[in-house]
C-alpha cells in the first residue's frame, strides 16, 4: 500500500454517514473498504507516528497499523467509534510497542557495551551467582506470579502489555508483581543468610 498524501479535508470533515458505511464494509472484510480507508486516513496515521518516531519507522507503523486493523477487524464495533477514531487508538498502541521496543534495544545495546568491559573474576562469579540466586527465586514464585515477573523483567514487558498479553485486569497484574517482589526477596534474603 503506498502511504496517501495528506488531504486538505480535515478527519472531522468527513461526513459521518460515508464514515459509517465505508465502517460497516471495512468489519465485514470488503478489500475495497481497507484501500479506500488508507486512502482517507493513512496519512492521519503517519503523521502521529512521525511525531513520535523518525520518518522510515513511521512508513513502517503506518502500515503496521492497518495490517492490525484488518487483522483486527472482528472486534471493530462502527456503532460505537469511527473507523477514523479506532485507527488513531490501534496506531497509539502501535507506537507504544515501538517506542518501548526502541527503549529496550538502547537498554540491551548499552548492556552489551558495559559487557565489553572486562571484569574481574570475582565480579563475574557474583553475576553469575546473582543470577543463579534469582533463577532459583523465581522457581519458588507461585503461578502466575511466576510468569508475570518474567514477563516483566525477562521479557521487559510494561504493566499494561502484560495485562493485555494474559488478559487480566491491570490492578490485578500490578498486585501480583508486588507480592511476586516480595516472595523473591525474601528467597534472596533467606539464600543471603550466612549458614
Amino acid at each position: 500500500m503506498r502511504r496517501a498524501r495528506f488531504s486538505a479535508r480535515s478527519p472531522g470533515a468527513e461526513q459521518p454517514e460515508a464514515v459509517a458505511a465505508l465502517g460497516e464494509r471495512f468489519r465485514g472484510g470488503d478489500d475495497a473498504a481497507l484501500e479506500e480507508a488508507y486512502a482517507r486516513w493513512s496519512a492521519l496515521v503517519h503523521t502521529l507516528a512521525l511525531r513520535a518516531t523518525d520518518h522510515a519507522s513511521a512508513d513502517d507503523i503506518t502500515q503496521q497499523v492497518f495490517v492490525e486493523a484488518w487483522r483486527g477487524r472482528v472486534r471493530f464495533d462502527p456503532t460505537q467509534r469511527p473507523l477514523p477514531a479506532w485507527l488513531v487508538g490501534i496506531a497509539r498502541h502501535v507506537i507504544a510497542d515501538h517506542r518501548a521496543r526502541q527503549s529496550r534495544d538502547a537498554r540491551l545495546t548499552a548492556r552489551v557495551g558495559n559487557d565489553a568491559d572486562p571484569l574481574t573474576d570475582t565480579a563475574r562469579t557474583e553475576a553469575v551467582i546473582d543470577s543463579v540466586v534469582i533463577a532459583q527465586g523465581l522457581s519458588q514464585v507461585d503461578q502466575p506470579r511466576r510468569t508475570i515477573l518474567e514477563l516483566a523483567f525477562m521479557s521487559d514487558l510494561t504493566h499494561t502489555q502484560i495485562s493485555e498479553q494474559l488478559r487480566l485486569p491491570l490492578g490485578t497484574v500490578k498486585s501480583h508483581i508486588r507480592r511476586g517482589l516480595i516472595q523473591l526477596r525474601d528467597f534472596v534474603e533467606v539464600t543471603d543468610e550466612p549458614s
